[in-house]
């Protein structure tokens, strides 16, 4: 007959940290090497699904904030593209997080 029982073993702290340390100074070497690959000015867009997920917006709002210019896009066929970058200077440029930080300062 095999014994198949599984043993519990408790081990310190300072042996515990010993053995994860290697795992998470190469998480953070794997992070470094990510970042570095990841290009800063890649372009990206949202679509109007996104726009209704991420900002709350009703289809009817998206259409209204694109033909009055609130919002800039770009049409390839049917599918409206919103470059994410000059979407982040609108809401920018429209927010009120200057007055309200000077105010509680």
């Amino acid at each position: 007959m095999m014994n198949n029982e599984k043993q519990l073993v408790l081990v310190s702290i300072d042996k515990l940290q010993s053995l994860l340390n290697p795992v998470l100074n190469k998480l953070v070497i794997i992070e470094k090497t990510l970042n570095k690959k990841t290009p800063t000015n890649k372009v990206g867009y949202y679509r109007n699904k996104d726009l209704k997920i991420k900002f709350g917006l009703s289809p009817n709002t998206i259409i209204k904030y694109r033909e009055s210019g609130v919002i800039p896009f770009t049409v390839i066929g049917e599918v409206y593209l919103y470059p994410i970058k000059q979407l982040g200077e609108v809401l920018k440029m429209n927010s009120n997080w200057d007055l309200f930080h000077r105010k509680v300062s």
